[in-house]
């Protein structure tokens, strides 16, 4: 099959001649893979279309944001009367009321929350406000768990920059990385010994409660509400990183899912509807430190863009329909059950949960990020290509999860399934 795909092989040449490596965020380039970058001119639906004219069923998805798929008409539409009133004002809109009650009204845990432009931002954002709040400087991560490239949050970090006090990134003075302690992902003991020791100077944890960026890897049996009873008890902060899990897992995302309440909660992606938004929320009288009430600074000219929250606020307005979940999870645990079928002889573990994947190839179980980097990239990098000549593009690292969308339908998912099944690689 292999898709002529000259014409994204000459953008991406012009591309490398003004923008380093050609991309505006590293994983797009396709190195891991062995590929150059694909450059898309449009989308809809579950299908991306190239500059080539190539077509991809996609379950990348912008990396989960568009769990409704791609130019969903009733969030279009919202969006093109958004933008006929005028693009930004830096000035308060009515809209982010609206968008910030929808997300309380599913996440209860946030009961104030500020919008920012991206998932970076608003961890940030929440990782000051908990030192703010504390007044300690230590924050605990875990290996593998990727939470944006704020300096103090590059170590031990998943996703495109795969201990303690090490930083995942040059630029990063070791005495910023110092303040950071990354645990391995699902070790309860390792996580008490640094409280026996260090607890008085913890300021907080933040953990993706299902991890994504190491691949899709599921949380042990009482693993959250032991950090959930550990910050309770050494008078840390629990953070929940719901960029990814938020919206996606259930309308109430992890938390809800495993009935915990944190402290602090970060969403993005699915929240802005396709548009730079995300945000960071929690307890109100944590949120009250933050400016203008408080004394913990954050601004953004762009935060709340009135376009971001009238997609935002129409995608959630879908998603609150009756059923969506239910119907997603059912079609979800239908092509996972045939996709993890499909594989039974190909020396590979599927994890997942809800309408989130990965395929870990030459290892029976992943469960934390040590695991997962026994995997075989190599094989993966084979899959990846494989995938794309037939037609269907995937999360283009061995680190990333794989999504599905209420978009997806029978025809592209056995299709997909059959196509995983005939891999030789």
């Amino acid at each position: 099959m292999n898709p002529d795909r000259t014409a994204s092989r000459q953008a991406w040449l012009e591309a490398i001649d003004r923008i380093p490596g050609g991309v505006n965020s590293p994983v797009r380039a396709l190195r891991a893979v062995g590929e150059t970058p694909l450059f898309v001119e449009r989308a809809d639906g579950v299908r991306i279309f190239d500059i080539d004219g190539n077509c991809f069923t996609d379950f990348c998805l912008s990396w989960g944001v568009f769990i409704l798929g791609y130019n969903h008409p009733s969030v279009a539409g919202a969006v093109q009367q958004a933008v006929a009133r005028g693009t930004s004002y830096g000035i308060p809109t009515v809209h982010e009321t609206t968008l910030a009650r929808l997300v309380n009204s599913h996440i209860p845990s946030m009961e104030k929350l500020r919008f920012v432009n991206s998932g970076t931002e608003a961890v940030m954002s929440a990782v000051r406000l908990a030192r703010g709040y504390t007044g300690r400087d230590l924050i605990v991560k875990f290996d593998g768990c990727y939470h944006g490239h704020a300096d103090h949050l590059l170590v031990s970090a998943g996703s495109g920059v795969a201990s303690l006090g090490k930083s995942s990134s040059a630029g990063v003075p070791d005495s910023f990385a110092a303040l950071t302690v990354s645990l391995p992902f699902n070790d309860i003991d390792a996580v008490d010994c640094l409280f026996r020791t260090k607890g008085d100077r913890i300021a907080a944890i933040i953990v993706e409660p299902v991890p994504a960026n190491m691949g899709v890897v599921l949380p042990g049996d009482g693993f959250l509400s032991r950090l959930r009873e550990i910050t309770l008890q050494y008078g840390a902060l629990l953070v929940f990183d719901e960029v990814i899990t938020g919206f996606r897992l259930s309308a109430g995302g992890a938390q809800q899912l495993f009935g915990l309440t944190p402290d602090l909660t970060t969403v993005g992606k699915i929240v802005g509807g396709g548009f730079p938004a995300a945000a960071f929320g929690g307890r109100a009288d944590i949120m009250a430190l933050l400016a203008p009430d408080g004394e913990v600074y954050q601004a953004g000219t762009l935060s709340g863009n009135p376009v971001a929250m009238c997609a935002g606020i129409e995608t959630l307005r879908v998603l609150s329909g009756d059923g969506f979940y239910r119907r997603l999870e059912t079609k979800s645990d239908a092509f996972l059950s045939a996709l993890r079928e499909s594989i039974r002889d190909k020396d590979a573990v599927l994890n997942s949960t809800g309408s989130m994947f990965t395929l870990f190839f030459g290892v029976d179980r992943v469960h934390s990020f040590d695991d997962a980097k026994k995997a075989d990239r190599e094989r993966f990098a084979r899959f990846f290509r494989y995938m794309l000549a037939h037609d269907f593009y995937i999360s283009p690292s061995p680190f990333e999860a794989h999504f599905l969308s209420a978009a997806h339908g029978e025809d592209e998912l056995s299709r997909f399934v059959d196509t995983v099944a005939a891999f030789r690689g």
